[in-house]
C-alpha cells in the first residue's frame, strides 16, 4: 500500500467528526478535496472505510481498523515533534544574557514570564553598566544584550522592543516639584546627581543639552540608579533616570517627576547581538518572546502633571 500521511490526517478528521463537512472546515479544505482523499485511501486499502445510512455516515469494520492505526501514527508524530523541539532547545538549553543596570528593573520580570513558558531553559544573567555591556558584545561573551542606545562602531543587530523614557526627578519638597512647566534653560542653575561618565542615560541628556548650548552642573557622580534616587530623595540635587527605575518611588510619593520642557526624553530599549551570530534555539525563542510580549509585561508608570510620552514606531537598527 502507498498510503500518505495526508490521507491518514484527512481520514482521522472525518472518522472523529463522522462528517465530511466538519472535517473540511477543520482542515481548511473543500468538501470535494476531502472526499477525494478518502476515495484514494479506500483504493489503497481495497475496502470501503465509511458507509452511509440515511443522512449519517458510519465507520465500517475496515474503517475502525484504519482509525486505530491512524491514531497511533498521529500520536507518534506528536512525540516526534516534541522530541525535535527539545533538540532545537525550545524545552531546554542555556541562555547567556547581559543587561544594562537600568534594564534590570524589568528584565527579571521578563525572564520570569519567559521561564513560565519555557521552564527547561536556564539563564546566566549579568547586570553591568553600558561599558560592560559593550565589552561583552564586542568579545562575543553573551547570546543577547538588553541596553539603551546600540553601540556605534560595532557590527551589531539591534531591535527596539520597548520605550525607555528618561525623566528628571526631584525630592517632593523641591521648589520645582509643584507640577508647573519648567523651561529647559532653568535647569542650568540646578545641581544634578549624575551617573558615571559613559553612562547611556548621561550621554543622552548631555546630547540634548549641548544642542541648546547648555551643560549639566554635576554635584555628585553615582555608579547606580539606586544611589541616585536616594541622593535625590535626600535633597542633594536633581536626577535624570529612566522612568522604569522609579515606579515604586512615584507610587509612594518619595520622588516627583518634573514637568521640564522636552521631557520625557524619548529613547528605546534594544535587544542586541553581534551581526551574523547564530543564536541558539533558546536564545532565538527568548528573542522572539521579547519582541512579541515585552510591552504586555511592563507599563510605563504614570507621572501626575506630566503628559505621558508618545510611543514612536519601533524600528530595527541594521
Amino acid at each position: 500500500m502507498n498510503i500518505t500521511l495526508r490521507q491518514l490526517q484527512v481520514f482521522e478528521s472525518v472518522a472523529r467528526h463522522l462528517s465530511f463537512t466538519r472535517a473540511a472546515e477543520e482542515l481548511y479544505l473543500t468538501q470535494p478535496a476531502v472526499s477525494m482523499q478518502i476515495k484514494q485511501l479506500e483504493q489503497q486499502v481495497g475496502l470501503p472505510l465509511f458507509e452511509q445510512i440515511g443522512k449519517r455516515i458510519y465507520l465500517t469494520e475496515a474503517g475502525e481498523e484504519v482509525r486505530r492505526y491512524a491514531q497511533r501514527i498521529s500520536a507518534e508524530l506528536r512525540e516526534l515533534a516534541d522530541g525535535l523541539e527539545a533538540l532545537r532547545g525550545l524545552n531546554s538549553g542555556r541562555l547567556r544574557l547581559t543587561v544594562a543596570s537600568t534594564a534590570n528593573y524589568f528584565a527579571t520580570d521578563l525572564l520570569a514570564a519567559f521561564t513560565r513558558r519555557q521552564p527547561g531553559v536556564t539563564f546566566q544573567l549579568e547586570v553591568t553598566n553600558r561599558e560592560g555591556v559593550i565589552r561583552r558584545i564586542q568579545d562575543n561573551e553573551m547570546d543577547l544584550a538588553v541596553m539603551g542606545r546600540p553601540p556605534e562602531g560595532l557590527d551589531v543587530a539591534a531591535e527596539a522592543f520597548m520605550p525607555n523614557p528618561l525623566v528628571i526627578i526631584a525630592a517632593p519638597d523641591h521648589p520645582l516639584a509643584d507640577g508647573s512647566p519648567i523651561p529647559l534653560e532653568r535647569l542650568q542653575d540646578e545641581l544634578f546627581v549624575l551617573r558615571e561618565q559613559g553612562s547611556g542615560t548621561r550621554n543622552a541628556v548631555q546630547r540634548v543639552l549641548e544642542e541648546r548650548g547648555m551643560n549639566l552642573r554635576g554635584g555628585l557622580e553615582m555608579s547606580s540608579n539606586e544611589a541616585i534616587k536616594q541622593s535625590v530623595q535626600a535633597g542633594l540635587g536633581l536626577g535624570v533616570v529612566s522612568i522604569h527605575t522609579v515606579a515604586l518611588e512615584l507610587e509612594l510619593g518619595r520622588l516627583r517627576v518634573l514637568n521640564v520642557e522636552g521631557f520625557p526624553l524619548e529613547r528605546q530599549w534594544y535587544l542586541v547581538h553581534r551581526s551574523g551570530k547564530r543564536l541558539s534555539p533558546a536564545a532565538e525563542a527568548f528573542r522572539q518572546f521579547i519582541l512579541d510580549e515585552a510591552h504586555r509585561h511592563w507599563q510605563v508608570p504614570e507621572t501626575p502633571g506630566v503628559a505621558p510620552p508618545q510611543e514612536p514606531p519601533l524600528q530595527a537598527v541594521p
